[in-house]
């Protein structure tokens, strides 16, 4: 099943997905029992939300739908709908978050904590901009549309751009301060990106005027991580999280390459469901195969690769630092909903 399943396609039961276990529930009038305690669908099930909700929670929305700070207002039905496509790729963010045991602590509950803004510029017409922000993300739901998004991804040169990229991407900034904890986490973050201090105005406004270096892929995973050290860290966040959700789908599936595959290994090449105690050595040679499998499958039904991107030795040691400040120290999936489960209870 997918994570967006509302309906067993087998027994047609409705299923409610449990954030703890990771496992899809039997729901049964709009409840399912999780080892002794009652779990609530999401009061945005109507638009498509199949996360349970805990007895205990003071609001009756999950924990993805409440970390939506602001949203279309209710009879703004055609924005709505964009709303869940986005949500959908919200929540497969905030699992994969949960999955490499980051912190999440919400807008509502601390401040500078994760919260999102996903409104619509088609709404009143007014332009809205993309970014973060003291733990806020501002997404544009227009950008759910293919043909509007297609239309940005080419005039902006940019070989990859989806609702979860964007997503990925500003998360990134976000666990940029959450994560470097002291000056030497700093200082070995500016060695390898630069140092953030200097003007992002000035930055941006270069970028916009010559564009990315010649030279760029020398150094850096896109254009855009070229314009300022922070969008250098956050796009090298955003590729460790591609590489890391698509090597686990294609563990949790099964797909391997044989060495009989490739011709140069003498070991099959197995992707793993996590690489927490693994070298990223081991995690980027591991990708370096798959995605040349991954693309060459796009371009057997005539798309355009799935990674279309360069890992540069700079980048590999930029990749390297994200993965040592990702699993240096992993929570649990019962630790992270404590974490979130005491902001609840404080306001309670």
């Amino acid at each position: 099943m997918y994570l967006d399943t509302l309906v067993c396609p087998n027994c047609e039961a409705d299923l409610g997905y449990h954030i703890l276990t990771r496992q899809f529930r039997v729901v049964r009038q709009g409840q399912a029992e999780v080892d002794g305690q009652l779990w609530y669908t999401c009061s945005n099930r109507e638009w498509s939300c199949n996360w349970l909700v805990w007895e205990n929670a003071p609001a009756g929305r999950c924990f993805s739908c409440r970390l939506t700070r602001r949203q279309p207002a209710g009879d703004d039905t055609v924005a709505l709908e964009k709303l869940a496509k986005t949500e959908e790729a919200k929540r497969r963010l905030l699992l994969q978050l949960a999955d490499l045991g980051l912190p999440i602590v919400g807008w509502d509950m601390r401040e500078g904590g994760l919260g999102f803004d996903l409104i619509s510029s088609l709404s009143d017409g007014r332009p809205v901009t993309i970014g973060h922000s003291n733990g806020i993300i501002t997404l544009d739901l227009a950008e759910s549309l293919d043909d509007r998004r297609e239309a940005l991804r080419v005039r902006l040169g940019e070989p990859y751009r989806t609702i979860l990229g964007h997503l990925r991407h500003e998360v990134g900034h976000y666990f940029q301060n959450v994560l470097l904890t002291d000056d030497a986490a700093w200082e070995r973050c500016r060695e390898l990106f630069g140092d953030e201090r200097t003007s992002y105005r000035d930055a941006l406004a270069r970028h916009y005027k010559v564009g990315a270096p010649s030279d760029w892929r020398d150094g850096f995973i896109s254009e855009y991580a070229t314009m300022h050290p922070w969008e250098d860290f956050a796009e090298t966040f955003a590729h460790y999280l591609h590489i890391t959700g698509t090597l686990q789908t294609a563990a949790v599936i099964g797909i391997k390459l044989d060495a009989s595959v490739t011709n140069v290994r003498d070991t099959d090449v197995v992707p793993l469901v996590s690489y927490e105690r693994e070298p990223v050595q081991r995690l980027l040679t591991d990708w370096e195969w798959m995605s040349q499998g991954f693309n060459r499958i796009n371009r057997a039904m005539g798309f355009g690769d799935l990674y279309p991107f360069t890992i540069a030795t700079p980048v590999r040691h930029k990749l390297a630092f994200v993965h040592d400040i990702v699993t240096r120290a992993p929570l649990t999936p019962e630790e992270q909903y404590a974490l979130a489960t005491t902001g609840e209870r404080e306001r309670t």
